[in-house]
């Protein structure tokens, strides 16, 4: 989406697709690379393509993950303190689209665990989805309707837990719903879209059994977007997006003493591109500004970016842009906000019809306005994909993440190796 991403502290999943990059967990979300639904479709002549499931009007595509491996440092903390482990990895997804001749429903949604047996309390749950219905209303009349999630963890060094000697890894989910219509004038297009989005944070246990409570960073984010875009040619249409939103917590005042109600509004130029041998996708930049309820936080101006593109190099090579940059939430005493900025890069080269390797980087910052917290991360991935045959895969997986940071015990590195099979029904 282009404007203000959600405020849970990872910016909001591109629609269509999932999310990649996460800063509540490391840099890549683990299992990320290869969701998002720009990636280029198998071609359905392609002996080792999956075929699916027809269940009426729907094609359904599922398919189940075990790989076994090991993570030096799953608990994702201070190089002094990582206890590393043997790694379970088992992760489902489903994927679905409707074969309608008008309208469309379709989905992408995944869950994951992570087992380390030799440090169980870094053992965690991850998961994300959407889903989209799409109505045509008539020949100049669209209405979408979208929902969300995503379900993740907080590295015990963050600092936003607040808290150095946490023992559990607390879950964050993030969940919403948007409803928008499109109306086409000719070449002219004007779409006006609502969304409401919750955020909600799990409680923190100490070595010493004390729970920190993290109520005071539950909320909700109420926003309208409004989109005018002129279709130049059929391949380029550039748009102008106007976005306001409002933030508002469960709880009064933080346990600060602060209230972080906020509003936002933002405003951003770009385009949607849709060559189709060579690139497609969309990109967009502009400015936010925030305010906030209580006068003890400074309000923010800044830059805003979304961009999506996937470039067809040649008919084995496929190249994926994803960046995001916006204000996100946080609760860190003295700061109003942070500054987040991601980009993840993705190459996917076909070796032979059954064989394909995989290769990506991904960089965040966060910059905590009002307090001297910066954090820079990074990661490395490669994946090798060897398909027996349409529903059976031999997967190799390794990922490589680090954090630095000026927050103490915030930053870490880790290494995770993964061998498994992956089984399309």
């Amino acid at each position: 989406v282009v404007g203000v991403p959600l405020p849970a502290e990872a910016p909001r999943p591109q629609a269509p697709g999932l999310p990649l990059i996460n800063p509540l967990s490391g840099v890549l979300t683990p299992g990320a690379l290869l969701t998002n639904s720009l990636r280029r479709p198998i071609a359905t002549e392609d002996a080792y393509a999956p075929l699916g499931i027809r269940l009426g009007s729907f094609t359904v595509l599922p398919s189940f993950t075990q790989s076994l491996g090991y993570d030096t440092n799953p608990d994702q903390t201070t190089p002094s303190l990582a206890k590393g482990s043997v790694a379970l990895r088992s992760e489902g997804e489903l994927n679905f689209r409707s074969d309608w001749s008008r309208s469309e429903l379709a989905g992408e949604l995944r869950a994951g665990y992570l087992e380390t047996p030799e440090n169980e309390a870094a053992s965690r749950p991850n998961a994300a989805g959407t889903v989209r219905l799409r109505i045509d209303a008539n020949r100049d009349l669209r209405i979408d309707a979208e929902t969300r999630f995503l379900v993740d963890t907080q590295r015990t060094g963050s600092p936003n837990l607040q808290a150095v000697t946490a023992t559990n890894r607390p879950i964050v989910a993030t969940y919403g719903t948007s409803l928008g219509a499109t109306e086409t004038f000719n070449r002219l297009s004007v779409s006006l879209r609502g969304s409401v989005d919750r955020s909600e944070f799990e409680d923190a246990r100490l070595s010493d059994g004390t729970v920190i409570s993290q109520a005071d960073r539950n909320q909700n984010q109420y926003s309208m977007r409004l989109r005018t875009a002129y279709e130049v040619t059929p391949e380029i249409s550039p748009f102008v997006e106007l976005l306001a939103d409002t933030r508002v917590y469960d709880l009064r005042r933080d346990t600060s003493g602060l209230r972080r109600d906020s509003d936002g509004i933002a405003a951003s130029v770009g385009a949607t591109v849709n060559f189709t041998r060579s690139i497609s996708g969309e990109i967009s930049g502009g400015l936010q500004h925030r305010t906030y309820v209580d006068p003890s936080l400074r309000g923010l101006d800044a830059p805003i970016l979304a961009a999506a593109l996937v470039w067809a190099a040649t008919p084995l090579t496929t190249v994926r842009l994803n960046a995001q940059a916006g204000v996100t939430e946080t609760t860190v005493p003295g700061s109003s906000g942070i500054l987040t900025q991601t980009a993840t890069l993705e190459v996917q080269h076909d070796l032979l019809r059954n064989l394909s390797i995989i290769v990506g980087g991904a960089y965040l910052r966060n910059d905590y306005q009002g307090v001297s917290i910066r954090e820079t991360g990074f990661s490395a991935t490669a994946r090798l994909d060897y398909r027996f045959n349409r529903w059976l895969t031999l997967r190799g997986t390794y990922l490589y993440q680090e954090i630095t940071s000026t927050a103490a015990t915030a930053s870490f590195s880790d290494n995770t190796f993964l061998l498994g099979l992956r089984v399309n029904p």
